[in-house]
C-alpha cells in the first residue's frame, strides 16, 4: 500500500500537476521552504506552571522518547539530504532535518525549564542506508502525526495542559504537517523517477516500511512499549491522555484535526491518505 496511485492532481483553479514532473517537485519543495517558521527555541518563554499542571507534566512517560524521536529524525532526514543532487530538493530535506533537530531543541529546554528528568541518550549514528532511513522516518511520522493532532487538539480542549503551554507547541505541531505533506509528495515524486524494476523495488520498500512503523504503532492499542522501538512519541505516552475518551471519539476528533491541518496547505500536492483511511475503516467496527 502506498500514499497514492493516481498519476495527477488537480487545483482549485483546474491546474493539472503531473506526479514526478519539475513542477511537483517545485510545489512540494517549495511549500516546505516557503512556510517556514524562524522561531528560535533558546528565546521561548516557558510559562510558570501550577503544582497540578507540572505534576501532569512532568508525570507523562513519554519525554525520553519524544527526545530521542526527534534525534533519529534528524539524524536520518540529514542523512538523505547529503546524497540529493538536485540543489531545490537536497534545500528542502536539509531544512526538513534542521526542523526536526529544532524539534529536539523546543524539548530539551522544555524538560530543562520544568526540571524533568531523562535518560541518557543513545548514539544517533548516520544510517547505512539513507533512503530506507528517511521512507522508514516519513511513515512513522504519518502515523505519529495523525495521533498527535487528535491528542494535542484534545490537551487543548480539556485543559489537561495550561492554554500558554499549549500555544508553545503549536509551531511545533505545524511543521508536523508541512513535513507529511513533503514526504507523500516527494515519495510520489521519487517513484516516478525510477525505471520500472527500480520503481517496484522502491514501492517495495515503502510497504516495508509502512508495515514495520504500523507494527510499531499497535503499542498505541496496547497501552505502551516502554519506549523499546526508539522512534515511537505517541504510542509510548498516548494513553495518558485518552484514558476519559472512546476509541471512536478519538478516532473522529484524530481524522478532524488531520483534515483542519492539511487544509492550510498547497492543495495541489497529494495528502496523506493512509491513516485516514484506516481510521474510517476502524469507525466501521467501532461504535463506542
Amino acid at each position: 500500500m502506498t500514499e497514492t496511485t493516481a498519476d495527477t492532481i488537480r487545483s482549485n483553479f483546474a491546474d493539472v500537476v503531473t506526479i514526478g514532473s519539475e513542477e511537483h517537485k517545485q510545489r512540494f519543495c517549495r511549500m516546505l521552504l516557503d512556510t517556514f517558521d524562524p522561531y528560535k527555541p533558546t528565546i521561548i518563554a516557558w510559562p510558570k506552571l501550577e503544582a497540578d499542571a507540572l505534576a501532569r507534566l512532568t508525570g507523562l512517560p513519554f519525554w525520553d522518547v519524544a527526545v530521542q524521536t526527534e534525534g533519529y529524525a534528524s539524524r536520518r532526514v540529514q542523512a538523505l539530504a547529503d546524497c540529493v543532487a538536485d540543489p531545490l530538493l537536497k534545500e528542502a530535506v536539509q531544512l526538513n532535518a534542521f526542523e526536526e533537530g529544532r524539534h529536539k531543541l523546543v524539548l530539551e529546554h522544555m524538560v530543562r525549564f520544568y526540571g524533568i528528568q531523562l535518560k541518557p541518550e543513545p548514539d544517533y549514528t548516520t544510517p547505512r542506508d539513507p533512503e530506507w532511513a528517511f521512507i522508514r522516518t516519513g511513515y512513522g511520522e504519518c502515523l505519529d502525526s495523525f495521533f498527535a493532532f487528535g491528542l494535542f487538539k484534545l490537551a487543548k480542549d480539556s485543559g489537561f495542559f495550561p492554554t500558554a503551554l499549549v500555544e508553545v507547541f503549536e509551531p511545533v505541531i505545524r511543521e508536523e504537517s508541512r513535513h507529511i505533506l513533503f514526504f507523500v509528495n516527494w515519495v510520489a515524486w521519487t517513484a516516478q523517477q525510477k525505471p520500472l524494476p527500480a520503481r517496484l523495488w522502491f514501492r517495495l520498500r515503502c510497504m516495508a516500511a509502512l508495515a514495520t512503523s504500523l507494527y510499531g504503532r499497535l503499542a498505541l492499542a496496547k497501552a505502551t512499549d516502554g519506549g523499546k522501538s526508539g522512534d515511537n512519541f505517541v504510542a509510548t505516552g498516548g494513553s495518558a491522555l485518552v484514558q476519559a475518551l472512546t476509541p471512536r471519539s478519538f478516532i473522529i476528533s484524530c481524522l478532524a484535526e488531520n483534515e483542519r491541518r492539511m487544509a492550510g496547505l498547497d492543495t495541489t500536492l497529494l495528502r496523506p491518505r493512509i491513516m485516514p483511511f484506516l481510521a474510517r475503516t476502524a469507525l466501521i467496527f467501532i461504535r463506542k
